[in-house]
């Protein structure tokens, strides 16, 4: 859980830094949000290789490699001289989150008994959220005091604690004599699908979204990942079981976990982000912000997972939408003016949203599926849930970026000099000037200017509020699933045949026994 909590603690303390990467190179939100959405979609990778890896090195061997690449990706980061150099740096972090998280998961499910695991994934999830709680605050705290550097730096410490801890509790096993195959196509094709629909995505409010450029990613993603899902099914040994979502209780959990993971993930990006553009947050006060909701999360987690033991799922799932939506659509009528305990407010109805959907989604989907089978669905449920985070945040901000130039265009339309509320704004601008004993030269231009400084922060705080709708949309939409998970039996189904499954199994002996 230490190691775990180290990956998700990397995520956290670096979103309030964004602004200030941001100027430090020189670039956009369509081009800072790599370093979340890159990131995601490195986990995504590294989920699929976590079964193989465990299958060969075992858990002990596996989980020390992942941190000494965590650190390295560390390094590079905060020493980082240019963004490619960060983004570099930030893709390695992700794929090694991506090995440890669901590897950490599947052995807490596995050894608790069934009756249990509900609890069992609250208290996890609670240990999980504990980062995310302080993350933004220390990241605050580096940022004011040092730079946005330390911010990167920061996870250090939990990293080292918790190499030294897994070498000594983690089990460890002999290398097989003959290595399991490994599914190098499937790999191939979902890295290529990932990495291009996502670039085309972000490239698209820059270059055009019918430029040659963003359409050509567009068919190469979209041919990769029908061929990635293709592939998957018809070889004996795959990357990822697919034949998993043949089991309708569990692909319905699976989409949940898409819309919860999206929108959640999405939304600590932006809100650090929007505090600190639109309210002039300094990043410690953004980090504060952040940090009521999350340490609320240390209450709410551990409560959902001993209620979902004997509260039906789907009851739980609806409330924690629900807390999706509210909290959203709460946002999307906040402005610069919008005093700081209020935003606060806004922001726990969506922590109560994570907390009522994550540990019962897990639970859910994991008990739908045999023991055999525990490992594959973990990793599977952790792969859609980081597969939503990397596509929502993605079409998010390229949302976000065509809406401010809309509400940009359509604020300056309206500045005319028919406009008596226009003409008033200007002369009471030049008041003020002329009282400061600015030149009359200087008066007029220098209140033109003022205005369109105006309406871009106008047209910007737009711009965000329409993000915040949309992801209270996509709340919503998740609720379609969790009328199928209602719908469908709480009996375990074996939608895979034995010989089907990859040679992962055979690792997860021995950790029972020690």
């Amino acid at each position: 859980m230490l190691g775990a909590m180290t990956m998700v603690l990397s995520q956290t303390t670096v979103n309030v830094a964004f602004p200030d990467i941001m100027g430090a190179f020189g670039i956009g939100r369509d081009e800072a949000q790599w370093l979340s959405s890159g990131f995601f979609a490195a986990m995504t990778a590294g989920m699929l290789l976590q079964a193989w890896l465990v299958s060969i090195f075992g858990e002990r061997a596996t989980y020390f490699t992942c941190l000494c690449g965590f650190l390295l990706g560390v390094v590079m980061s905060g020493l980082a001289p240019n963004a490619e150099t960060l983004t570099a740096g930030r893709l390695l972090q992700g794929l090694t989150a991506g090995i440890i998280q669901p590897l950490a998961m599947a052995i807490c499910f596995k050894v608790f008994p069934p009756e249990r695991r509900g609890t069992a994934m609250g208290l996890f999830s609670m240990g999980i959220v504990f980062a995310p709680a302080m993350g933004p605050t220390l990241g605050g705290f580096a940022i004011e005091w040092f730079n946005w550097r330390y911010a990167f730096f920061l996870t250090v410490p939990s990293t080292v604690l918790a190499l030294g801890l897994g070498l000594v509790f983690l089990p460890s096993r002999k290398m097989p004599s003959r290595l399991p195959p490994f599914d190098i196509t499937g790999f191939t094709l979902m890295c290529v699908a990932l990495f291009t629909l996502l670039l085309a995505l972000s490239s698209g409010t820059r270059d055009g979204w019918g430029s040659d450029k963003v359409v050509l990613l567009f068919v190469c993603g979209t041919t990769a990942a029908l061929g990635f899902v293709a592939w998957e099914t018809y070889i004996p040994a795959p990357l990822l079981n697919v034949r998993l979502f043949l089991n309708l209780r569990f692909s319905s959990a699976s989409i949940i976990s898409f819309f919860a993971g999206g929108v959640f993930l999405t939304s600590t990006f932006l809100i650090p982000v929007f505090v600190q553009q639109v309210q002039g947050y300094t990043p410690l006060r953004a980090g504060l912000l952040l940090m009521p909701g999350g340490l609320s999360l240390l209450l709410l987690f551990p409560i959902a997972g001993r209620i979902s033991d004997t509260v039906s799922p789907q009851i739980l799932i609806c409330v924690g939408l629900g807390g999706f939506a509210a909290g959203f659509f709460l946002l999307s009528g906040t402005d610069v003016n919008t005093p700081f305990w209020t935003f606060v407010t806004f922001t726990l109805f969506i922590r109560l949203g994570i907390a009522f959907t994550t540990p019962v989604v897990n639970a859910a989907a994991l008990k739908s599926l045999p023991s055999e089978q525990v490992n594959q669905g973990s990793g599977a449920v952790n792969f859609i849930r980081m597969l939503g985070a990397a596509f929502s945040l993605n079409i998010v901000v390229a949302f976000l970026e065509t809406r401010v130039p809309f509400h940009s265009d359509a604020l300056t339309s309206t500045q005319t000099a028919a406009s008596p509320t226009s003409q008033a704004f200007i002369d009471a601008v030049r008041q003020v000037f002329s009282e400061a004993g600015v030149a009359d030269a200087l008066e007029y231009p220098g209140a033109l200017h003022y205005l369109g400084q105006v309406v871009y922060a106008q047209a910007n705080s737009a711009g965000f509020q329409d993000a915040f709708t949309a992801l209270g949309i996509a709340s919503i939409f998740g609720l379609i699933p969790v009328y199928i998970l209602s719908r469908t039996p709480t009996y375990a189904v074996q939608p895979v045949e034995q010989k089907a499954s990859p040679p992962v199994s055979s690792s997860h002996k021995e950790p029972e026994k020690a």
